[in-house]
């Protein structure tokens, strides 16, 4: 019998769905997660490396300070909500920064198991010596911008920002659909309560 150039029909399918799935790939310059990202991580980076080399003060305790400074005290569980942090993470950041007096930490009164951070006039002190920092990095980064784009492109991440709940709306659905066992594991692994 003749060789012929056909594949056997399963072998052929097989490549026909590896062909398919390479060709479906992301556009990454077309994904908006991806530049927020590359953006978040590089930013975040640099400004870590800035404040460890001067302050000796890592990134995750610039954000506590930047919220401590607004609000003057804050809740954990509230910081971890703004910021993103886990309750671990915050929860070391907390005792690292009140072994270094810049947060006093006290139970709060309406709830005995949650605890208060309040900003001490030293974590004052660091925060505007900080904020110097961050400002300029800031005016560097938007530079390219003129004052009427800033003014959009801060809209439109606030827009963002707020719009979050809608992602995961949407993870939930899509997950419940194609991959319902994941639903039933995210479940198992959320945390039971942040105080």
């Amino acid at each position: 019998m003749p060789r012929t150039n056909t594949l056997p029909a399963t072998k052929s399918a097989r490549q026909s769905d590896r062909s398919v799935r390479a060709r479906e790939v992301i556009n990454l310059d077309n994904y908006a997660p991806a530049y927020f990202t590359w953006i978040a991580n590089k930013l975040s980076s640099g400004a870590s490396q800035a404040y460890l080399a001067a302050f000796e003060v890592g990134i995750e305790s610039w954000r506590v300070l930047v919220l401590l400074a607004i609000e003057g005290s804050i809740s954990a569980q509230k910081a971890c909500g703004i910021i993103g942090m886990d309750k671990a993470s915050m929860s070391r950041c907390f005792k690292s920064m009140q072994a270094r007096g810049f947060i006093e930490l006290a139970l709060d009164p309406q709830d005995g198991r949650a605890r208060i951070a309040t900003l001490t006039p030293m974590g004052r002190k660091m925060h505007d010596q900080i904020r110097d920092i961050a400002i300029a990095r800031e005016r560097a980064f938007l530079s390219v911008l003129t004052a009427a784009e800033r003014k959009v492109l801060l809209d439109l991440l606030r827009r963002l920002h707020e719009n979050l709940p809608a992602v995961e709306i949407a993870t939930r659905d899509h997950l419940g659909r194609h991959h319902p066992h994941a639903l039933q594991r995210k479940k198992n692994t959320e945390p039971r309560s942040l105080s």
